[in-house]
């Protein structure tokens, strides 16, 4: 994190609004952040910001916030967030490529935006549609490991043989994903956002999202994408809770028991990955 240029979120939007206002009134030069531009959220359930067993709240996507509606406000952007819970890579790309629930969420319950085909044919299309989009993140393939967790039945040396393999694909399709949004020449930052560690304190699971990462980033520099570290972001602040994400309070609680927590982030998580986004943005494009 750089100090620096971290800023709260709370009441966010209306500061953007008294900034933008200021910079009329002393006749300054507006940057690209802060001219409303749009920007363009992509990815599975974090963005989303989905919460496990909302019951009728699903009926209404604005009951879920995610960093994203942080990102916007603070940068000045116009938000489009095309999240969808369980979308994995083969099936951002494809309709026939392999889906954690993605599909079906979308078929029962609104997104924040209405999208028919595959989220990488919307992608595409909306960039076309605005080549002024000034920022782009993606996050996406944990969906991926889960498909093979539940493949495998939890059996743990069904997942070691499997990983290989996975890892593989997962950074192919990234690159295909990053290359086909690259492809529309929008004139905006592409960012990748990894993912967080559960716990930093369970050196097994920790190692995994370190192979995830290393997956869905392999070909970010060559793609013209930066990445945004929320894995060190995450590890730094549940370092006070020796490490152990939930109890740091940056995942949401369990519906069956409170004290402990499922893989989504809470509402502090998720203003930690929107600065962890606003810091990568602001240091990739000296604003």
């Amino acid at each position: 994190m750089h100090a620096a240029r971290r800023r709260s979120y709370i009441g966010g939007a209306g500061l953007a609004l008294v900034a933008a206002a200021a910079a009329l009134l002393l006749g300054g030069g507006s940057s690209q952040a802060a001219s409303g531009h749009p920007y363009l959220a992509l990815g599975d359930s974090v963005g989303f910001g989905y919460i496990t067993q909302a019951g009728f709240e699903y009926g209404n996507a604005d009951n879920f916030v995610g960093y994203p509606d942080y990102v916007a406000p603070a940068l000045g952007f116009q938000e489009t967030n095309a999240h969808c819970p369980g979308e994995a890579t083969a099936g951002f790309i494809s309709s026939s490529g392999a889906d954690n629930g993605c599909r079906p969420y979308k078929a029962a319950f609104p997104l924040h935006v209405s999208y028919s085909g595959t989220q990488l044919a919307f992608a595409t299309s909306f960039l076309v549609a605005h080549p002024n989009t000034g920022l782009v993140t993606l996050q996406i393939g944990a969906n991926d490991a889960f498909i093979l967790e539940r493949n495998c039945a939890g059996d743990a040396a069904c997942i070691s043989a499997g990983l290989p393999a996975l890892l593989a694909q997962i950074s192919d399709n990234v690159d295909t994903i990053l290359r086909d949004l690259k492809a529309t020449r929008f004139h905006g930052l592409l960012m990748v956002v990894n993912y967080y560690s559960l716990d930093y304190s369970d050196p097994a699971g920790t190692a995994l999202t370190v192979a995830l990462n290393n997956a869905i980033t392999n070909h970010a520099q060559a793609d013209g994408a930066v990445v945004a570290d929320a894995f060190t972001a995450f590890l730094h602040a549940a370092a006070p809770a020796g490490g152990k994400t939930c109890q740091a309070g940056l995942l949401n609680a369990s519906p069956q028991n409170q004290l402990t927590c499922d893989v989504h982030p809470s509402q502090s998580g998720q203003k930690l990955l929107a600065e962890t986004i606003d810091d990568e943005y602001h240091i990739a494009t000296g604003e």
